[in-house]
């Protein structure tokens, strides 16, 4: 019963919260939504500490493929000779998600107790936040693609009813949108992927799918033709089930919904980016390894797509002025470096950087959640500084998660914080992996590295070092952050979308207070990860390849020779990172304690640079150019041509003219007058007679 227990908790919270929420209460409904998450994040553990420091997963069995444990929950799809049961899989990846994603959301619903304290809907708030942990377990409890794509579809849903909370404000009614519509542009090339699993591998499951590919390992690959090419089935396969997760995974191109999720509020964004649906690609990926590792041109695209996303993330957070923005980025990029490992084959090295990431991004996001509740809402960074007096204890959880979003850490020893080890697994596999694609992804998440360094440590000087800047901002001295005087290529106010923003007199700075302790307390218990993750569990993920074997019991592809040659790259590739890291902090410091006058000098020496990082390389413009507004001209024509003039004019409105006019002349033929009524009836028994008598023979 425990693993139906951890399952099904929060899905009981949801229906309490969301049903019952207007008769029982806010209150109520926090304390039923957090406790019941708090339980299933317990018995998460209890299910994990086994698979880490003991002798694996209690219960499981081997099943020719991995130890797994099963456990039926209903009989879901019976149609000929396909007998589908909804089967909860738990296996040691399994095991992992349910600990980042319950752990998290726990976290998430006991911050939220303090953060929404105010708002009027916070019973509606804790339902969507229990649904969407709820959906993303059925997601990584899968035991086939249907069920999968269930969980799939349904954090995507509780997203859209997140991010747009407040759907009073069109902001965050537009960003909801914008996440959903592009997530169906990925999920329809997930669905595609399915159907061609089913049709190529004839089975739905997991298991029979890697039996498949195993099978096929021995005949032979399936191909078909295409416009006289023959085309690697599992090659197309693979990436039509990649296009779904670069759509939830934010990955280059289908990115642009991840950074306009900031509309909704702070938890969500944490819940979000952290633990459920920005992982649930890489997740999909890893659980999918033994179908990836049949296509080597898949693996390529992923590295490439990783690298870029990497990249190109690191370089629009440069210039972000929203602290909330800034984060979200820095969670894009991280992505990219999941996927990568992916790619080159180092699953564990992805699947160890979600498990770290989780805990120092969910320590970011909820610590600038801090920062903007003791700003009164606000989350533009040039209006703050100086707030590491005023919040010391928000500004220490920071700066752990600081610490270990850029890695700190000395290489060749166990000294680090969390991001440190498996960023560093990463780069040191890619670099392994080698030829031009393994050193273009090296190179490109070294430079992202450096650029990660000096924005998140832009974003601590700006927002709790130096003097403050509030008062200025609003008219009474020069803008604080002079790179973006004149150069802002939009006017939007930057401040959090809480309906209940708090009205005060006097500046920000003088009336910010550290947050209450419901707030503090998930900040501590994140710090703890953020130190302790990645050194803790080192060798379960990265340290050789039999202790990587025996924790994840087969549940995901292993790579001997990717894990072997990642441990014996030159001395200056386990350094590059550090480096990297060493030079952007450095730069940071320069730019923003040492010579604050010199961002403003760059950005107006470079503005066209400047407001391409600024305006995010210009995706959205492009989108808008080449779908959405060609999308509203063709609805219109549709609406105003066929619509309008077709339908409503041509076909309805005449078609009711028509008859209009019909009944015109019979209503002639109603005068009123008997004796025309009686001429009419003569005339009919005259005819009806003459009809008779002919008819009868008689003439």
């Amino acid at each position: 019963m425990i693993i139906q227990a951890i399952v099904f908790l929060p899905l009981i919270g949801a229906l309490i919260a969301g049903l019952l929420g207007r008769t029982i209460g806010h209150r109520p409904s926090e304390l039923i939504t957090t406790g019941l998450l708090i339980v299933a994040a317990v018995l998460s553990w209890v299910v994990f500490i086994p698979v880490a420091f003991g002798d694996g997963l209690v219960g499981a069995v081997g099943d020719g493929h991995a130890a797994v444990l099963k456990v039926e929950v209903m009989r879901w799809i019976q149609v000929g000779d396909m007998d589908l049961r909804w089967t909860l899989r738990v296996d040691t990846l399994t095991a992992i998600m349910l600990v980042v994603v319950n752990s998290v959301s726990a976290l998430v619903h006991v911050y939220s107790i303090g953060y929404m304290n105010e708002d009027p809907h916070r019973s509606r708030f804790f339902a969507y936040l229990s649904l969407f942990t709820f959906a993303m377990l059925m997601l990584v409890t899968a035991d086939n693609f249907l069920q999968m794509f269930f969980g799939w579809e349904g954090v995507g849903l509780a997203s859209y009813l997140l991010i747009g909370f407040w759907y009073t404000r069109p902001s965050a009614s537009a960003a909801a949108m914008k996440a959903f519509i592009v997530n169906r542009v990925g999920d329809f090339g997930f669905l595609l992927g399915i159907f061609g699993s089913f049709l190529v591998l004839g089975q739905i499951g997991f298991d029979g799918a890697f039996a498949a590919v195993d099978e096929f390992a021995v005949t032979g690959m399936p191909t078909f033709q295409f416009l006289a090419w023959n085309v690697d089935a599992m090659t197309v396969i693979c990436l039509l089930l990649f296009m779904g997760a670069m759509g939830k995974s934010a990955q280059f191109l289908l990115h642009t919904w991840l950074p306009d999720a900031m509309e909704g509020p702070t938890p969500v964004s944490a819940l979000i980016h952290a633990a459920t649906m920005v992982t649930a690609g890489v997740f999909m990926v890893a659980r999918l390894s033994p179908l990836f590792e049949t296509s080597p041109v898949a693996l390529t695209v992923i590295i490439v797509i990783g690298a870029i996303t990497a990249f190109f993330a690191a370089t629009v957070g440069l210039v972000q002025n929203d602290i909330k923005r800034v984060i979200a980025y820095s969670t894009c990029s991280q992505l990219g470096y999941m996927f990568v490992a992916l790619g080159v084959g180092a699953y564990s090295a992805g699947v160890y950087h979600l498990f770290t990431h989780a805990f120092f991004k969910a320590l970011l996001f909820l610590g600038a959640g801090a920062v903007i509740h003791a700003m009164h809402h606000e989350q533009d960074m040039r209006n703050m500084g100086g707030l590491r007096k005023k919040i010391p204890i928000t500004y220490a959880m920071m700066m752990i998660g600081t610490l270990a979003l850029t890695g700190v850490g000395i290489p060749g020893t166990n000294f680090g914080f969390a991001g440190f080890f498996s960023k560093d697994a990463i780069i040191e596999s890619a670099y392994a992996y080698g030829g031009n694609v393994g050193s273009l992804a090296f190179w490109l998440l070294v430079v992202a590295a450096l650029f990660t360094s000096f924005y998140s440590w832009r974003l601590v000087h700006l927002t709790f070092h130096g003097s403050p800047r509030d008062t200025q901002h609003h008219g009474e001295g020069p803008h604080p952050d002079p790179s973006h005087a004149a150069l802002e290529s939009h006017d939007e106010p930057i401040h959090d979308s809480n309906a209940d923003d708090h009205g005060h007199h006097g500046s920000a700075y003088d009336n910010a207070h550290e947050a209450p302790g419901v707030m503090l307390v998930p900040l501590y218990v994140l710090a703890i990860g953020a130190v302790l993750a990645g050194v803790v569990f080192y060798s379960m993920f990265f340290h050789d390849v039999e202790h990587i074997e025996h924790f994840f019991a087969g549940s995901i592809y292993v790579d001997h020779q990717i894990i072997e040659d990642a441990h014996h790259v030159p001395t200056w590739v386990k350094w590059s990172a550090t480096i990297a890291m060493i030079l952007g902090f450095v730069a940071a410091w320069y730019m923003y304690i040492r010579r604050p006058d010199v961002p403003g000098r760059l950005a107006a020496a470079n503005p066209g640079l400047y407001r391409f990082l600024l305006n995010k390389w210009y995706f959205d413009e492009l989108y808008n150019t080449i779908f959405v507004r060609p999308a509203l001209w063709i609805g219109n024509s549709i609406w105003k041509g066929f619509d309008d003039w077709l339908v409503d004019g041509k076909i309805t409105e005449g078609l009711g003219r028509r008859v209009q006019n019909v009944t015109s002349w019979v209503v002639k033929l109603q005068s009123g007058y008997l004796y025309h009524y009686a001429f009419a009836m003569l005339i009919g028994i005259a005819a009806l007679l003459t009809w008779a008598i002919t008819a009868g023979g008689l003439i």
